[in-house]
């Protein structure tokens, strides 16, 4: 009941506030609703026969508001599971709560922001209703924090991006007193074939045993009107502050469009440890599947997955989902 009277609060909110935009003196202003939902209907195969159902993952509701002079405005919830509580019950997070200003090649994000660690990954990996990008997947860093970001185009070719936020994500948003700091640069050498580079170093502010978490990113791809596919490799140093903590993983991607509203794809990730260190979770997972889109704002994709862990003793897991995205 509180989830249903928040999204309605949240609608009605952005209905008065996009009627004002509408009805504003300047037209080079500009607002918009931000809805996303996903959802899916699943069945595990074999031992895992009992895992089936419909399940509503995740739901994004906000606005964005665009100035004339360069500024924006943007607030989004997340409506959200979590494993700290029943499976019935849904968290709401405010997911971004940000001021942009750009201009000319220069943009600066400060706020509640989205971070640049695999923001890019995600947009090309772009099936996000389907699965995390592999560092979101397995937890190497978080969407959004509290911060500030900068960036700016040299020229066609190459961006550079910084960013400082406080390193605890969104949810958190502030537990500890140490900075999480990056620095990115993507290339574009030749159109549609991209690199993008990350390093970060996210401070340790705990006991002094814990040591500061390294995060490095690395990615390669290219995509035309036809098809995509890219590859990123990531490595993450003293995961949870632990030292030696060390964790590796590849992602290979590719999506192909058959028709003008009929797609295929498939997605490799493999996540492992240094010397095995928590091998009971390392594993390597293969998904593949269609995409159908009935109309601008709907999504449909039939696909199926299989997860293949590494500790001895753990089976291999099947599942089939129909995922569903809808939003504007």
């Amino acid at each position: 009941m509180k989830i249903k009277l928040i999204i309605i609060t949240l609608l009605a909110c952005i209905s008065l506030v996009n009627a004002k935009a509408q009805n504003t003196e300047n037209a080079e202003n500009k607002g918009k609703a931000i809805i996303k939902v996903f959802t899916n209907f699943h069945s595990g195969f074999g031992k895992d026969k009992n895992d089936r159902g419909f399940e509503l993952e995740r739901a994004y509701l906000g606005y964005e508001y665009k100035m004339k002079n360069g500024l924006s405005i943007t607030g989004v919830t997340d409506i959200g599971k979590s494993s700290d509580i029943d499976d019935y019950h849904r968290y709401v997070y405010i997911k971004n709560a940000m001021v942009s200003w750009t201009k000319k090649n220069l943009t600066i994000n400060g706020g509640l922001i989205s971070t640049t660690i695999f923001n890019f990954q995600e947009k090309f990996w772009g099936n996000r209703y389907l699965m995390k990008s592999f560092q979101d997947e397995y937890k190497f860093g978080s969407s959004a924090d509290l911060g500030l970001s900068v960036s700016y185009k040299f020229a066609k070719w190459i961006t550079a991006d910084a960013i400082v936020v406080n390193g605890e994500g969104y949810k958190k948003v502030q537990f500890e007193d140490g900075l999480n700091y990056g620095l990115g640069v993507t290339l574009n050498p030749v159109k549609g074939f991209f690199i993008r580079l990350y390093g970060g170093i996210n401070e340790a502010a705990g006991p002094d045993e814990e040591k500061n978490t390294v995060n490095i990113a690395s990615f390669i791809g290219y995509k035309s009107d036809i098809f995509r596919i890219g590859a990123e490799y990531n490595n993450i140093q003293n995961f949870k502050y632990a030292k030696g903590a060390d964790l590796n993983g590849i992602s290979i991607y590719s999506h192909v469009n058959l028709k003008k509203k009929i797609s295929v794809f498939a997605r490799y990730d493999n996540l492992f440890s240094k010397d095995g260190w928590n091998k009971e979770n390392d594993l390597s997972t293969v998904t593949v599947g269609t995409e159908v889109k009935l109309g601008k704002y709907v999504k449909i994709s039939p696909n199926f997955r299989v997860g293949l862990p590494r500790a001895d003793g753990v089976s291999e897991s099947y599942a089939g989902y129909i995922s569903c995205y809808f939003g504007i």
